[in-house]
């Protein structure tokens, strides 16, 4: 199962807001805990938060926790990145992913399938 990635998107002066929305393939959303990484330029993946399918719990990485939030829409079949307080350190391509070893989260990050990359959503925040 993919995500589709392309709405919310763009370009932002730092300080502003975004907010992501994913798709799943299918419209469904897996019983499955749910994470948000991103890639800047030239840099691996970065995990940044983690939702739980039935549970709703959330946990984020320490370079976003009190500026981001995940949600997640099971039967709209989306999940939402708000996205505050932006920096230009948050410039990069966004990605939702699930966890197919678990319904719910163990931390913010996860190893997830290579098979399950999606498209991403860039972002950019300028100073």
């Amino acid at each position: 199962l993919r995500f589709s990635c392309r709405r919310g998107g763009g370009s932002v002066q730092a300080g502003g807001s975004l907010r992501l929305s994913c798709t799943a393939s299918g419209l469904t959303l897996p019983d499955r805990a749910i994470g948000w990484f991103r890639q800047a330029p030239d840099k691996g993946r970065e995990p940044l938060s983690c939702i739980g399918a039935s549970d709703g719990k959330s946990y984020y990485a320490d370079s976003v926790k009190g500026r981001f939030t995940v949600s997640r829409d099971n039967a709209k079949g989306t999940v939402h990145l708000q996205m505050n307080s932006l920096r230009p350190e948050d410039t990069a391509d966004y990605f939702c992913i699930q966890d197919r070893a678990r319904a719910y989260c163990e931390g913010y990050a996860f190893i997830p399938s290579m098979d399950d990359w999606g498209q991403g959503t860039l972002v950019t925040v300028s100073s």
